[in-house]
């Protein structure tokens, strides 16, 4: 008999070359508990369930809202309703559930709640709650990145980092393309990126942006014998693309830009975020200056290495 290419192996085939820096079907323990504490720090915990009645109407409201959805009359089973609260039903579920996309559901409503409930000015004698509200998805979205699930809050609803475009036409593709032996070390210099930004070391991950970045472009010039100097830095690297053709000259004069965003783009962010002596006054990156420049040496990284598949 004859096998059969069944949908499920092209797809099972296909997702084992489709490299990602994150994973999306598996909720880890450490993350859900990760979770837990973070709700507990802003809806209040267990303490504060029987003493205050905003917090047992805040976790009776998300328990009810999974049950309906769901389609179910308890998220516990039978021998447990009796002695269990809302607060606990909650988190033995959110520990406990096997199904990953219900452990995200409980974490995208109790979260709307936290954006809703802890905003209001006096819940749990608070008057900061916007601050609360602030910290505990900021919180949530640092153990995502730490635990390298690819899951972000965003504007209230939890989205798969590659449904941002970036991710899905630099990232993924840069990952792809880096696959191979003579881009071992760009890969892993590229990778290294991801674990620091993961890690909120975002100096480190800058660092290793501009590392791939070099690295990419002496292992272009090692594929195709063209000469550079062991000591040449990214400036000195493009010099080389332009004149051995890369970009053909007629394109070059109508990307003009282009030489300057590859000259100062990812060198410039790091020199100036990282690159040198910090002074007396010590220097912050921000996640956001981290992620653009990830996603930008993800689309140069894409840039060169397709445009050097493309030579003759």
């Amino acid at each position: 008999m004859a096998v059969y290419e069944l949908y499920s192996k092209r797809q099972k085939r296909l997702s084992a070359t489709d490299e990602d820096v994150f994973q999306y079907h598996d909720i880890p323990t450490k993350l859900r508990v990760q979770i837990i504490h973070i709700l507990n720090r802003s809806l209040g915990n267990e303490e504060q369930f029987y003493g205050y009645g905003a917090v047992q109407g805040a976790y009776k409201y998300i328990v009810e809202t999974i049950r309906e959805e769901t389609g179910l009359l308890y998220l516990l089973p039978s021998n447990y309703r009796s002695t269990y609260k809302h607060y606990d039903e909650l988190w033995i579920f959110l520990t406990d559930v096997a199904d990953s996309s219900q452990c995200l559901d409980v974490v995208e409503v109790a979260f709307r709640v936290v954006n809703t409930l802890v905003r209001r000015d006096g819940y749990l004698g608070r008057r900061n709650g916007n601050a609360v509200a602030d910290e505990a998805v900021s919180d949530l979205n640092i153990r995502f990145r730490e635990n390298a699930v690819g899951y972000q809050f965003v504007d209230n609803e939890l989205i798969r980092i590659d449904s941002e475009l970036i991710h899905a036409e630099a990232v993924k593709p840069a990952l792809r393309l880096l696959n191979s032996r003579e881009y071992a070390g760009p890969q892993e210099e590229f990778l290294s990126a991801y674990d620091h930004y993961r890690e909120g070391k975002n100096k480190e991950a800058l660092n290793d942006c501009l590392k791939a970045f070099e690295s990419t472009m002496k292992a272009i010039c090692d594929k195709r014998g063209w000469t550079y100097k062991p000591g040449d830095t990214a400036k000195a690297l493009i010099d080389v693309l332009y004149a051995e053709g890369l970009v053909p000259p007629f394109w070059q004069n109508q990307f003009a830009s282009l030489r300057g965003l590859l000259e100062s783009s990812i060198p410039t962010g790091r020199n100036k975020q990282s690159g040198h002596g910090q002074g007396a006054t010590p220097t912050t990156v921000p996640d956001h200056m981290a992620a653009y420049m990830l996603h930008m040496t993800a689309s140069t990284l894409v840039f060169l290495t397709t445009a050097e598949q493309n030579l003759p």
